[in-house]
């Protein structure tokens, strides 16, 4: 009798990884949502005006945070303009950063930005389980032509 309630709770356990590790992959933005996401903010800075605009995506997380996507704006200089994961960033000259390989990571979207937009590989600590893990960001120059706006997935 042990053995069999043993064996049923073994088989429940496994069951609930499998579960959590779906849920897990759920809650994860995919790359076709990234690119729309930026895409909208991009026209939600031209209905709204840049200063409206960065402050919801800071602020506004039930519009601008969806899964683990969130929407990022930096002016050419590197300064956070608006940052929908972390709002102590807004302000700051993120122009040195560099993820754990050494990448420059501001540089890199800016340098995508400018290149008509793309995508920028690198690693960074996801929001949610704060594990350094490999992020690839979509970005396009915002309205004002000046640095990025963007939004980044988790692979």
């Amino acid at each position: 009798m042990l053995k069999q309630w043993m064996r049923g709770i073994g088989a429940a356990v496994v069951v609930a990884s499998f579960v959590a590790g779906a849920l897990a992959q759920e809650q994860r933005g995919t790359r076709d949502e990234a690119i729309a996401m930026t895409k909208a903010a991009f026209e939600h800075i031209k209905k709204v005006g840049a200063e409206q605009a960065y402050k919801d995506f800071t602020y506004d997380k039930a519009n601008w945070t969806k899964k683990d996507l969130y929407v990022m704006v930096y002016d050419g200089k590197g300064i956070a303009l608006a940052h929908g994961a972390n709002d102590k960033l807004v302000g700051r000259d993120m122009s040195a950063i560099k993820d754990a390989n050494g990448k420059s990571v501001i540089t890199g979207l800016i340098e995508a930005a400018n290149k008509g937009g793309g995508w920028f590989d690198y690693d960074w600590p996801h929001p949610q389980t704060k594990k350094i893990e490999a992020k690839a960001t979509y970005a396009i120059k915002p309205p004002s032509g000046d640095g990025f706006v963007g939004v980044g997935i988790y692979r």
